[in-house]
C-alpha cells in the first residue's frame, strides 16, 4: 500500500479542503450566523434562539449530508466501475438508482400511510437499490460484453421510469408533489437525531470497502487474473452489491436521486492520482465525492436568492459534460 509522494501530497491535500470546504458551507446561506451561535448550538443549545435553531436543526445537518452524499455516491461508483472494469459504470447508469425511485414512488404514491411515512421511504429505497443490484449481477452472469450490461442497465432505468409515469398519472395531486419535490434531490431532508444512524451506516460502508482493498486492486488486472491470483469473484462481486446499494440506498432515501457524482468523481480520482491502488482511490473518492457535493450546494445556497436549483440538477450540470470528455478520450 505504499503510496507515492505526489499521491501522499495530493490526499492531504484533499483531506485538508473537506472539512475546510464544510466550514465555509456552514457560514453559507442568506442569514448571517455569528460563530458564537455555531458553538452554542453544539455545547449551550438554546431551544428558544432562532440561530441556534437554523444551525443546529438545518445547516449541520445538511452539510454533514452532503459530505455523505458525495462521499457514498462516489465510493459506490468506484466499486462499481471496479467490479466491471469500465469507467461508465455506476449505480446510476446501471439502474440502482431506479431501483430506489421506483421503490419510493411506490411508497409515496399507494396511500399506505405507513409506506409513505419516513421510515417506509428510508426501507423502500435500501430494498429497491439492493434489489436492482442484484438483478444487475444476475444478468452480468450471461452478459459478457460490459457495454451490453451497460445498456440493459439503462434500459432498466427507461423501463422503471414509464412503471413511475403510470403511478404518478394514477397518484393524487398530493402524492404526486411529494415525490416530484424528493425527486428533485435535496440536502434538507436530514433531521439530525437521522445523522446517527446514517453515519453509522456510512462508516460501516467505508470500513467493508476497505477490507476489499486487495480483492480490489486484483480485480483491476481482470476478472480471470483475479481468479487465478486466488480471489473468490463470486463472494467479492456480492459483498460490492451490497456495499454498493447500501451506500446508493442510504442517500437515495434521504436526499433523493443525485445524478453523476458516482459516476463522475471515481473517474476525476483516477485521472488526478493515476493509480489503481483502491487504498488511496478509496479515501480520494470520499473526501473529493464530500468536496464536490459541498461545493455544490454552496453554490446553490449563493444563488438561491436569484434562482433555486435543486442538486440533482446541479451535479448533472456539471457531471454530464465531464462523463461527456471521458467517453470522447475513450473513443480517441
Amino acid at each position: 500500500m505504499s503510496l507515492t509522494k505526489k499521491q501522499l501530497y495530493f490526499l492531504i491535500i484533499a483531506g485538508i479542503l473537506l472539512p475546510v470546504l464544510c466550514v465555509v458551507h456552514l457560514f453559507s446561506g442568506q442569514i448571517s450566523i455569528e460563530f458564537q451561535d455555531f458553538s452554542n448550538s453544539l455545547f449551550h443549545y438554546n431551544n428558544q434562539d432562532t440561530n441556534q435553531i437554523i444551525v443546529r436543526e438545518l445547516r449541520i445537518p445538511r452539510m454533514l449530508m452532503a459530505v455523505i452524499a458525495g462521499g457514498g455516491l462516489s465510493l459506490a461508483g468506484l466499486l462499481m466501475q471496479t467490479l466491471f472494469n469500465n469507467p461508465l459504470a455506476g449505480p446510476f447508469v446501471l439502474g440502482i438508482n431506479s431501483g430506489s425511485s421506483l421503490f419510493v414512488a411506490f411508497s409515496i404514491m399507494t396511500g399506505i400511510p405507513f409506506l409513505s411515512s419516513d421510515f417506509g421511504i428510508i426501507s423502500s429505497a435500501l430494498i429497491g437499490a439492493f434489489s436492482f443490484g442484484v438483478l444487475i449481477m444476475f444478468f452480468s452472469l450471461f452478459v459478457r460484453s460490459h457495454v451490453s450490461l451497460l445498456l440493459i442497465g439503462l434500459m432498466l432505468g427507461s423501463f422503471t421510469g414509464a412503471i413511475v409515469f403510470i403511478l404518478q398519472a394514477a397518484s393524487s395531486s398530493e402524492e404526486l408533489k411529494s415525490f416530484t419535490m424528493w425527486a428533485m434531490g435535496s440536502l434538507q431532508n436530514t433531521e439530525l437525531s437521522q445523522l446517527p444512524i446514517i453515519s453509522s451506516l456510512f462508516i460501516l460502508g467505508i470500513i467493508g470497502s476497505i477490507l476489499l482493498i486487495k480483492p480490489l486492486n486484483t480485480l483491476t488486472i481482470g476478472e480471470e487474473e483475479a481468479k487465478l491470483l486466488g480471489t473468490n469473484y463470486k463472494t467479492i462481486r456480492l459483498v460490492i452489491i451490497v456495499i454498493t446499494a447500501l451506500f446508493t440506498g442510504l442517500v437515495t432515501a434521504f436526499c433523493g436521486p443525485i445524478a453523476f457524482v458516482g459516476l463522475a468523481v471515481p473517474n476525476l480520482v483516477r485521472i488526478i492520482f493515476k493509480t489503481q491502488n483502491h487504498f488511496v482511490l478509496i479515501f480520494a473518492s470520499v473526501f473529493i465525492g464530500g468536496a464536490f457535493i459541498l461545493i455544490c450546494d454552496i453554490l446553490i445556497q449563493i444563488l438561491e436568492s436569484s434562482i433555486h436549483i435543486p442538486i440533482n440538477a446541479f451535479t448533472s450540470l456539471v457531471g454530464a459534460p465531464f462523463v461527456v470528455l471521458i467517453v470522447l478520450k475513450r473513443l480517441a
